[in-house]
């Protein structure tokens, strides 16, 4: 049945709504969630079972020609609520894909020698195997298994990390007479990460003689040092390299301890000399995040990511570069109005290639370094890709071009190859193409805003597949985490923007203040003003769309996770009438419980501020959601993750709680197990479930 407004007397006549001898544009009926029968232009409406039904592609490398790639695929099982993952080899300039592996387990690429040998990890050992198809073979036995492993370039040892217990936190640990007690004891903060109490033991780097796959007897190159490498909670093996000569490892480590720990960005690049046992701090003096080392092909030139001011998180980030004969460095972006993702270094050692945010998408950027680099000449960069799409990462170089992942709005992620005489990338993988063939495309277009501070603000607005601007359609909008997180052409398997445009719904998604992409200035604008211009941004362009004939301005939700959540909550108290509906994620309710409970303060201090002093009154008051409770009249649904420590549980309670009490209209979603995130599959069906059902409800 069409469900429609009631205003005055309504006739349903030849598709149209006559109202008082007037006609109106007729509301849309949205689709059932799981609806795969209705078929529009082709195919059918996304749904949230599809969309974990999507194989997720990552490039694990190239062989040493260049010439045959090799990514795997994870794909969800819903019987086992688990992902299995699989390696596959193509040649780089198309031809028949041939499956490397197929054991239970998951694989993962360690390098590729000249001789096409493939060193690849699998549960927790490396084994080898050979691009032409050869049998595998299992060449380590090492008790406990390894993790993040790097073979030394003279291929005689072995760099691994491994957790080490150092501090006696866990009851278990401190009184060995108790060993079935439960019960964590500190004296300094940094007593838990992200989703995980820290129980004393911090990641190491050890490394060993190599020979065969015998590991030798490891040594701890960190040894009683209570600090972590790689870093706590998402670092791997990116934190540490091995010296061209295999004599030194370099490796990323944040030096500091519980409180102060807790409240800074200040990790380091340590050099440890095997022979003498030595480490050198290469960083002294650089404030910030120092992060990703790498070398240069000829093994001259250190190079790593920097961001200069110490708490800050969402600094610039730039490429440094060190001589490794002389030790003198140059900052080879500091001039460049933007922040680099990741890069990679050119065969020939004459340019680096890296990605970073772009007027709404990530691109493709070179540096030529092949003269000046260590003059006062600033070298050029240039920005050689270009379109409605993401360069997610670099894989390697070939003869013509750069193998690249790549990702749209309305597709997950593929290996492309990016040809550098046309500018233009090509799919070599084509793992998900049948599955899109079946699902209803949906449009995507960019629309300009005039801020309330006359700049420009860029969104990206997600129609329906089947779009008739003669009718009206309900409206999301989308409110970004981070703060300084950026809005673009990325694929995501929870805030899928087609999936939720496929349910028939609008979706606009400004890349508002905060945002990479635009500017430093830009990017660094909300810290200290979370609930200001931001805020107005988000109001501007849903204003903005809702000029437009087919918006049913009656039915706007305003949805979002983490800062995307607290901008709910905020809008939730000044949005005067705009929104019907509202969904917010884990987002921070109540700035001065928050702050409290929090871990990674550093984060806290830089963009709030702490609540006591009287400096950041503006944020604990004006921009401070729970302040603006006696304003909430809309009906609201709260996801709240049990072991989410960025934004803890009480955030999610407070809040619902409140709604509650207020009598409005509110459904809170515990999800116990999860972090700051959802990544059960079963659970993240759960999740959509109640998402749609709740937009079902609340938008008519």
């Amino acid at each position: 049945m069409m469900r429609l407004s009631c205003i005055g007397a309504l006739l349903l006549i030849n598709n149209m709504v006559v109202a008082q001898g007037k006609e109106v544009p007729q509301k849309v009926e949205r689709p059932q969630i799981e609806n795969r029968v209705k078929t529009i232009n082709g195919g059918t409406p996304l749904s949230p079972k599809a969309l974990w039904e999507l194989g997720r592609v990552s490039a694990e490398g190239l062989s040493a020609d260049g010439t045959q790639l090799i990514y795997g695929v994870s794909n969800y099982q819903f019987d086992e609520n688990k992902s299995e993952k699989n390696l596959f080899v193509v040649p780089v300039k198309g031809g028949k894909v041939r499956q490397f592996t197929s054991d239970a387990g998951g694989e993962t690429v360690l390098t590729i020698d000249e001789n096409g040998n493939v060193l690849y990890m699998f549960k927790g050992q490396i084994w080898q195997k050979n691009l032409n198809g050869s049998d595998s073979k299992q060449l380590t036995d090492y008790e406990g298994g390894l993790e993040n492993v790097k073979i030394a370039p003279d291929g005689k040892s072995i760099l691994f990390s491994k957790a080490v217990l150092l501090k006696p936190y866990h009851s278990v640990d401190k009184y060995s007479d108790l060993g079935k007690s439960n019960v964590y004891i500190y004296d300094n903060l940094d007593y838990r990460h992200w989703d995980t109490w820290n129980d004393g033991r911090f990641n190491h780097p050890f490394i060993a003689s190599y020979t065969d796959g015998k590991i030798g007897e490891p040594k701890d190159i960190m040894e009683g040092e209570p600090f972590y490498s790689p870093q706590m909670p998402f670092g791997g093996s990116e934190d540490f390299i091995w010296t061209a000569d295999s004599r030194s490892v370099i490796y990323v480590a944040k030096k500091r301890f519980g409180n102060d720990y807790a409240q800074s960005t200040n990790t380091d690049l340590y050099q440890y000399d095997i022979a003498t046992g030595e480490t050198r701090n290469l960083t002294e003096g650089m404030s910030g995040y120092d992060t990703n080392p790498s070398l240069s092909k000829d093994g001259k030139i250190l190079s790593w990511l920097s961001m200069k001011t110490d708490g800050f998180e969402a600094d610039k980030n730039d490429i440094i570069l060190m001589e490794a004969s002389s030790g003198r460095k140059v900052n080879l972006t500091a001039h460049w109005d933007g922040t680099v993702n990741s890069f990679i270094w050119s065969k020939d050692n004459k340019k680096i290639f890296f990605v970073a945010p772009s007027k709404g998408t990530v691109q493709l950027f070179e540096i030529n370094v092949a003269k000046g680099v260590w003059s006062k000449v600033l070298p050029k960069i240039t920005q050689i890709s270009d379109g409605d799409f993401d360069i997610a990462g670099i894989v390697g170089e070939t003869s013509t071009g750069l193998i690249v992942t790549s990702t749209k709005m309305t597709r997950a992620a593929e290996v492309f190859d990016y040809n550098f005489k046309n500018k233009s990338i090509k799919a070599i993988t084509h793992v998900n193409d049948a599955m899109y063939s079946q699902i209803a495309d949906t449009k995507v277009e960019s629309r300009v805003t005039k801020a309330t501070d006359g700049l420009d603000l860029f969104s990206w607005v997600i129609y329906p597949p089947d779009f008739d601007p003669t009718k009206k359609y309900p409206v999301l909008l989308f409110c970004q985490g981070g703060p300084q997180a950026a809005t673009t052409q990325s694929y995501s398997f929870r805030w899928n923007f087609q999936l939720m445009a496929s349910q028939g719904y609008i979706v606009i998604a400004p890349n508002r203040r905060g945002m990479p992409g635009w500017g430093v200035k830009w990017n660094e604008q909300i810290s200290k003003d979370w609930g200001g211009q931001s805020i107005r941004d988000y109001l501007s362009a849903i204003d903005d769309l809702s000029t437009e004939s087919y918006v049913d301005k009656s039915n706007i939700a305003a949805v979002g996770a983490s800062y995307g959540g607290y901008s709910v909550f905020m809008l939730a108290g000044v949005h005067e009438g705009r929104f019907k509906s509202l969904i917010s994620h884990c987002g921070l309710f109540d700035m001065t419980s928050w702050y409290g409970t929090t871990e990674e303060l550093f984060f806290a201090n830089h963009d709030i501020g702490a609540y006591w002093d009287k400096n950041n009154s503006k944020s604990y008051n004006e921009f401070n959601p729970i302040k603006h409770i006696d304003k909430w009249n809309t009906p609201i649904l709260i996801f709240q993750g049990g072991k989410d420590y960025r934004v803890p549980i009480g955030q999610g309670l407070e809040a619902f709680q409140a709604a509650q009490l207020k009598g409005v209209k509110s459904r809170l979603v515990y999800l116990p197990e999860e972090n700051h995130w959802v990544l059960s599959g079963h659970n993240a069906q759960v999740w959509q479930r109640e998402f749609f059902g709740w937009l079902s409800e609340t938008l008519k």
